[in-house]
């Protein structure tokens, strides 16, 4: 079995991924609270972990992916009150909004996509469990969990409970015993959606939902658990605690979480006006465009999101493209992905731009192909393109945008390659620089290098 490399969040290392049951991995992903369109940042780790999905199927014979809907919380409320319609219609049209959203990034469906409110019974049946093995009590109508009864309480984060009641900003309320102890039930009043239980009229805390949901589905232990990094403490921090007092076993085996989205070099925040959402990228550019420049950083490394990311990402797809165009409407036989230097680039810790630096390499080997070698040549990009789910569209469809009345490349896209170029040149970067070249002589573009830098002419 080849060997794939995975950071572990709880430990902190890169180590050797080790499945509970090579026969089938299970992996959860935390999903959207759907009160709103999702911003880019919510698109990231819905775009790795599709990533990592890939990969996983290609190495082991069955995988369960499960990415959970938040369709109960606060936010929802408030949401539904400022629209004046039901929580049932505000959570489905933006559910519905969001798988869209997501398919357009050609990301796959996964396996199950659990819906927080059609879990509220596993909900109580945890918390149940929690208050009889003397983790959770009941307090004025709520139950919290007693963050005192775990030894080990902070050790996904890797604080312990003084630091991070110093560090956060903690409810102090009257029914609870310390500071730190969070909600799994709590009361609803007045027109606050809720469900009958032992401790009154109540709704589920927002940490809950994922233990009970990951219990139904995938069982006590889970081989990974994503999400983003913002959600380690106290979501995850809170589900492991609930997991790990009130199942059997340790939970999760390996923690994955990906960096922050920033905005053109800022925090992207609504009091800065600079939150994008991804149905308002899509009005410009592809979705496609789009995954590929959340995939152009390793994942654990903050990605500042920008023009200039965007278009350089759409300036290298069309390099693939054109490469494929160029080669013809040649038969192919399909390479198998996990031969591809693209997928064994991903095997190191899903290191995306070693992967895509392979698939530079590929396309100019496509480019200077043989008639003979051009099928083989090109079967290997598009298996390449395929673990990172882009290049799935027709070329000559996609670069369509670019022809002008049979000259070929337009000059705006010429230019943007040129200056590519000679970024790549300034970097160092000679492959790509050559590359480019290359791609642009399959076009019938002839560049000349000079004094005060490159021109090109049409062949």
């Amino acid at each position: 079995m080849t060997e794939l490399l995975l950071t572990n969040s709880a430990g902190g290392g890169k180590s050797v991924f080790k499945a509970i049951d090579p026969h089938h991995i299970r992996m959860y992903v935390c999903g959207p609270t759907v009160y709103n369109l999702v911003h880019i940042g919510n698109a990231r780790p819905v775009v790795v972990f599709d990533t990592l999905f890939r990969v996983l199927q290609a190495l082991y014979p069955k995988v369960t992916y499960a990415r959970n809907i938040t369709d109960i919380d606060d936010k929802i409320i408030v949401a539904a009150r400022e629209r004046g319609t039901d929580i049932m219609t505000l959570t489905q049209e933006f559910t519905d909004k969001f798988r869209q959203d997501m398919a357009a990034l050609n990301n796959l469906d996964p396996s199950i996509e659990p819906q927080a409110t059609e879990h509220v019974e596993g909900m109580l049946d945890l918390a149940a469990r929690l208050i009889d093995r003397g983790h959770a009590y009941v307090s004025e109508g709520h139950v919290l969990f007693d963050v005192t009864s775990m030894d080990d309480y902070g050790a996904l984060s890797g604080r312990n409970l003084e630091d991070m009641m110093a560090g956060a900003r903690v409810e102090v309320a009257s029914y609870k015993r310390h500071p730190g102890d969070f909600v799994l039930w709590k009361p609803s009043t007045g027109d606050d959606p809720g469900w009958e239980s032992d401790y009154g009229w109540g709704r589920p805390g927002w940490h809950l939902e994922c233990s009970a949901m990951i219990h139904q589905h995938l069982g006590d232990n889970i081989d990974i658990h994503g999400g983003g990094r913002d959600l380690i403490f106290p979501h995850h921090e809170n589900e492991r605690a609930q997991s790990c007092c009130g199942y059997e076993g340790s939970f999760v085996g390996t923690w994955m979480h990906n960096a922050y989205v920033d905005m053109d070099g800022e925090k992207m925040s609504k009091s800065l006006g600079n939150v994008r959402t991804v149905r308002e990228l899509l009005e410009k550019y592809s979705g496609e465009t789009l995954r590929f420049a959340l995939l152009s950083a390793h994942y654990r490394s903050p990605l500042n999101f920008s023009k200039e990311l965007l278009d350089n990402a759409q300036s290298t797809l069309d390099g693939f493209y054109l490469a494929l165009r160029n080669a013809g409407d040649i038969a192919i036989e399909a390479a198998e992905a996990h031969l591809s230097p693209v997928f064994t680039a991903l095997l190191d810790d899903l290191n995306t731009p070693a992967a895509i630096a392979e698939l530079h390499q590929l396309a100019k080997a496509l480019n200077k192909a043989s008639e003979t070698d051009k099928g083989p040549a090109k079967a290997a990009l598009l298996a390449g393109g395929a673990v990172l789910g882009i290049l799935s569209e027709d070329p000559a469809m996609w670069l369509s945008k670019f022809d002008t009345g049979g000259d070929g490349l337009s000059t705006e896209l010429i230019d943007q390659m040129l200056i590519d170029r000679a970024e790549a040149k300034l970097s160092k970067n000679f492959s790509r620089a050559d590359a480019i070249r290359d791609e642009l002589k399959a076009a019938g573009i002839i560049i000349e290098d000079g004094v005060s830098g490159a021109t090109w002419r049409r062949a």
